[in-house]
């Protein structure tokens, strides 16, 4: 198989993953053939413009020179190595939806040519790369592990982060042969520090699941203690301290409203999907996602009875959020459950606006956020959903006559009118 030496980086998908491996790569002194459909993210590029935030503008337009942005993938044909990180949601059934995935891969299947590496990303069930991946590429008439190289190396990328980067954070890799897994090495040895390398793609891809599900399974593990405490008449908070202060054999999962993002609620239904196949129910597991996915529910019950103790119905009380994002610090509304939320106070009469100066708008919800003095009058409720550390909580406490605090923020603050879950 003919060497070389990944001077031209193909990126497939340019959004939280692609867009900073993109400009890795340019920094790297690659030159990057970034791909993807949507043309608003062409023109951002173009226009220097970034559009998430572990990426700023100034990066972007410093790179810019050595990234060509497009929707096409013939000009992958010239790439030496091609990355594919392309989103992989599930269906409404909460089952893997792979058609993103296995259209890029039908596309780039017509320019694939020997001796180039193609790396999949997009987080997915062990067995994708090797049973689903491989034999769509090999339409092109190459065959992978023969006449190229083809590995996975999951994403690690945590939005809004700063200590942990794409260069900081250690890159797993798993090739299909040993040859693979050197090409891939090689290439992230570009723009990571350190690389942990799997003896098999599907070792790789089940590293990413189990990440996410000891999250989950950790997560749900102290919300459902939220949900019993409630009724027990006990502080989550003070107990979650208290044990946090044990320095060895605990590690700190705080409450909250449920869990959104591009990770974290889907990953799981991943693994439980392919675990069907092999005639085993990972029921620790989808227990985990089921005690989550209730938590938006739990969340709005317990707004409606602080209504209620102030001798307010949820029909027609005036409800403002705080924070719609999934997690601090960041503008991603994906699989946010400020989202289900703010759908079930709307859907018992409540007049629900909400601040956020990550998200300016919530198209399908039909909101858009509102100035944090606007938001504070004349509310029956504020509902503290998503902490971000560029809002001062304090005022809220202070101001509002009702306030359900649902990350913790103002645990510390014993005052009248401020319940926490």
């Amino acid at each position: 198989m003919t060497a070389r030496d990944d001077k031209r980086i193909g990126v497939v998908g340019l959004g939280y993953v692609g867009l900073p491996l993109a400009v890795a790569f340019a920094q790297a002194g690659c030159d990057v053939i970034a791909v993807d459909l949507d043309l608003r993210k062409i023109d951002a590029i173009r226009d220097g413009e970034s559009y998430i935030e572990d990426v700023s503008s100034e990066a972007l337009r410093e790179a810019a020179k050595r990234i060509c942005p497009t929707t096409s993938y013939e000009p992958l044909s010239v790439a030496d190595a091609v990355i594919v990180c392309v989103p992989t949601p599930l269906t409404e059934n909460r089952e893997p939806d792979l058609t993103p995935l296995l259209s890029s891969c039908q596309a780039l299947s017509g320019v694939l040519q020997p001796g180039q590496l193609v790396v999949l990303e997009s987080t997915t069930y062990p067995g994708t790369t090797r049973e689903r991946v491989a034999p769509l590429l090999e339409e092109s008439g190459l065959a992978a592990g023969r006449d190229f190289h083809l590995a996975f190396s999951p994403e690690r990328v945590d939005p809004g982060r700063t200590d942990f980067t794409l260069r900081t954070t250690p890159k797993v890799l798993g090739g299909l042969t040993q040859e693979c897994g050197d090409r891939a090495q090689a290439l992230y040895g570009l723009v990571c520090d350190e690389l942990v390398r799997v003896s098999t793609p599907e070792a790789a891809e089940l590293t990413k699941l189990l990440e996410n599900i000891f999250r989950s399974v950790n997560i749900a593990l102290v919300n459902e203690l939220a949900m019993l405490t409630d009724r027990m008449g006990i502080d989550i908070w003070e107990v979650v301290d208290a044990a946090s202060t044990k320095p060895y054999g605990f590690m700190r999962f705080d409450p909250g409203p449920g869990m959104g993002g591009h990770c974290l609620p889907v990953d799981p239904f991943y693994l439980s999907w392919r675990a069907r196949e092999f005639d085993m129910a990972t029921e620790f597991i989808e227990l985990a996602g089921k005690v989550n996915q209730q938590m938006p529910y739990h969340c709005a019950a317990r707004a409606a009875r602080a209504l209620n103790d102030a001798g307010l119905a949820v029909n027609g009380a005036r409800i403002s959020v705080f924070g719609v994002s999934y997690k601090p610090g960041v503008g991603d509304i994906r699989e946010s459950p400020a989202l289900k939320i703010i759908e079930l106070l709307s859907g018992q009469g409540a007049l629900v606006s909400y601040h956020d100066p990550h998200v300016p708008a919530l198209g399908e919800l039909g909101l858009n956020s509102v100035p944090f003095d606007d938001a504070l009058v004349d509310t029956d409720l504020a509902l503290i959903v998503t902490a971000h550390p560029s809002v001062d909580h304090e005022p809220i406490a202070e101001r509002a006559p009702s306030v359900l605090d649902l990350r913790g923020v103002l645990r510390h603050r014993r005052v009248a009118g401020v319940t926490r879950l």
